[in-house]
């Protein structure tokens, strides 16, 4: 089996006959490159990523690799796979369809945040992975089970897994510079807001008058405010 058709096998339910133990083991397994690019991830960030790097880690040859993974793309999928399959989803509840939305939301956030910058490989990629649609399943679930139309449903849990990846990979963004002492904003939200009000009122009257405001919210503030902007839009 070549590693296109590892591919395909992969987006397969299960059968039978894969439960059956293997004859032969294979020196690397899909699981251990996917283990390995997550350390990488974790310690170096996703930047750091490469397919050469991966092989280097794993103390084998790009041969080796290819064997398993079709190419970048197809290692970014089993990435995101990984960490959709620790999420754990409701059993859908109209009377709680908004917290249980709310819910797998901050679950993949807390996913993405302990891999620096790996929200960017979910970015543009057409979810084919089992465990990938498992979580879009469960959340159409919870939308449909609250009477939601299916187009809005379908729409608004796409509007929200970019949101998440995106807010993710800006924050990612951000400690990354400020780690290379090239942060773009001050690290002191008091200074921030001096340097606003400081702008020329006559220009600014809005921005200066509500630096404070638009300088406001600690934690995941803003992520708890717009996620849920975006869900009570479905009511």
């Amino acid at each position: 089996m070549n590693a296109r058709e590892r591919r395909t096998a992969r987006h397969q339910p299960p059968s039978p006959e894969a439960a059956r133990p293997r004859r032969r083991k294979d020196p690397i397994t899909v699981d251990q490159v996917v283990d390995t690019a997550l350390g990488i991830v974790a310690t170096e960030g996703y930047d750091a990523l490469t397919m050469r790097r991966l092989s280097a880690a794993l103390d084998t040859g790009p041969a080796s690799l290819y064997a398993h993974v079709v190419n970048k793309a197809d290692l970014d999928e089993l990435l995101i796979g990984r960490l959709c399959a620790r999420l754990t989803l409701p059993a859908p509840d109209p009377a709680a369809w908004r917290e249980q939305l709310r819910a797998v939301c901050e679950e993949l956030r807390d996913q993405y945040l302990k891999y620096p910058g790996i929200s960017r490989a979910a970015l543009a990629m057409a979810p084919t992975d089992l465990e990938t649609l498992r979580v879009s399943e469960g959340m159409l679930a919870v939308l449909l089970t609250a009477g939601v139309a299916p187009l809005r449903a379908a729409w608004a849990i796409d509007a929200l897994l970019l949101y998440v990846a995106a807010y993710c990979l800006e924050l990612s963004v951000a400690h990354r510079r400020a780690e290379q002492g090239d942060a773009v904003w001050p690290a002191d939200q008091d200074e921030l807001v001096r340097r606003i009000a400081a702008l020329p009122a006559a220009s600014f009257p809005h921005t200066t008058r509500h630096a404070a405001e638009l300088t406001s919210g600690t934690g995941h503030d803003r992520f708890d405010f717009t996620v849920g902007l975006m869900i009570d839009g479905l009511a």
